[in-house]
């Protein structure tokens, strides 16, 4: 009896999508492993390690297929793992012609991902035991934060045409889907190598347009510095655009941001989330933060400490610092591995603290969730609902009011 590809991913929402469109090229292949990657952190890639020694301790005859970000960085390290029998680049994991059984007895295929000049469409009409939907508007990116090591993955910024992602948002609403995510490594960056250079508001608002049948539109992580006028606008008066922010703030500290490299400041930080609550009260904010980035004193790690809790940020994705070979900051003085950890389980408190405060202002207020299991599910604002009795479809959008704060979020009832 054949079976299917089995897919593991590692990372961020662009790889979830880049999977779906694998499990399409793939969908014919017999006893095959994927295994997409992710280069974020040294522990992204040891997880993903120990995924394929696991793979292939579990099913030795399955033939193991490694791609994504670090495989495309360093495929000979991929390729020297027991039971992998082919590396596959970031350009080419998405071509069909990648996944034909021939193609899987020639080894390595990894281009030079600097090259690359465009971002080709691709449909995905399904994404297995999901109910929110990613839609990849955006590649690679042209900036050099000096911890990542992102851009060598991805390569340049590139953009998917607005007709394109038009038309894989309407197949995924005719395939069920109520919410789309749009995703990609710098999605801010969207449109500037199109005609006109449109920005990345006029893609939502045209999205929004021209696919009226689109229930929930939203956007995974964004440059503070990059929210143009569009959005602005479409997150103060248009309903269908989740009131959820997500920045790639990175640090609270003006001095580490500038050994970031990053292009804003506490300041402009401050502007945004400001502008953005006065938009939407009831906006659900998230962040990621580096905790112990290269020469972060005691005195810098306070400031960024005292932002995040002056700010009251209630999403906080918080990563220790993670060395990555040939970037500017693994050259810099680094901060002990177990004293970044304690900042960072400080920093995740502190979110837990401000996420406990805003899920109590929630209280008594009616909340649509869309249902992501029988009893469970994210409000528009993205905070975490969970039935206190009751069921329903997954998939479905339902009314609830939020009765109580527990631990994982809101506990609520169906209208």
């Amino acid at each position: 009896m054949s079976k299917p590809p089995e897919i593991l991913t590692f990372g961020c929402r662009l790889n979830t999508y880049e999977s779906e469109v694998m499990r399409g090229h793939a969908a014919g292949l017999d006893d095959v492993i994927i295994v997409n990657t992710c280069a974020v952190t040294a522990e992204a890639e040891r997880q993903a390690r120990q995924a394929i020694r696991r793979a292939h301790r579990d099913r030795p005859d399955a033939r193991i297929v490694v791609t994504g970000c670090a495989a495309q960085i360093d495929p000979a390290r991929w390729e020297a793992l027991p039971g992998v029998a082919r590396v596959l680049g970031n350009r080419e994991k998405l071509e069909a012609a990648s996944w034909t059984p021939a193609a899987l007895g020639e080894g390595r295929a990894v281009s030079d991902i600097m090259a690359a000049t465009e971002t080709v469409p691709h449909l995905v009409t399904e994404f297995a035991g999901r109910t929110r939907a990613f839609v990849e508007v955006q590649q690679g990116c042209d900036h050099r934060c000096t911890f990542c090591i992102i851009p060598f993955g991805r390569g340049p910024s590139r953009s998917v045409p607005v007709g394109a992602v038009v038309e894989q948002v309407r197949a995924l609403v005719a395939s069920g889907y109520r919410e789309v995510v749009l995703t990609g490594v710098d999605i801010t960056s969207w449109g500037g190598d199109l005609p006109g250079q449109p920005a990345l508001g006029q893609l939502c608002r045209r999205l929004l347009v021209l696919v009226p049948e689109l229930e929930r539109l939203r956007l995974s992580s964004v440059d503070p510095v990059e929210i143009d006028e569009d959005l602005w606008r479409l997150l103060e008066s248009e309903r269908r655009f989740m009131p959820y922010l997500h920045l790639s703030l990175q640090a609270g500290s003006d001095m580490v941001l500038k050994r970031m490299k990053r292009r804003h400041l506490v300041a402009d930080v401050v502007g945004v989330i400001e502008r953005a609550r006065a938009c939407r009260p009831d906006l659900g904010i998230g962040a990621d933060v580096i905790a112990g980035f290269p020469t972060e004193s005691d005195a810098l790690f306070d400031e960024t400490l005292a932002f995040v809790r002056g700010q009251a940020l209630p999403y906080l994705h918080v990563f220790p610092y993670s060395e990555r070979p040939g970037t500017p900051a693994a050259k810099m003085p680094a901060v002990p591995v177990p004293l970044r950890r304690e900042r960072a389980a400080r920093l995740r408190a502190a979110g837990q603290d401000a996420a406990r405060a805003y899920h109590a202002g929630l209280l008594g207020r009616t909340l649509n969730v869309l249902l992501e299991t029988a009893t469970s599910g994210h409000s528009e604002e993205f905070a975490p609902v969970r039935l206190a009795e009751g069921a329903a479809e997954a998939g479905r959008i339902v009314a609830v009011r939020a009765t109580a704060v527990d631990e994982n979020g809101l506990v609520a009832e169906i209208l």
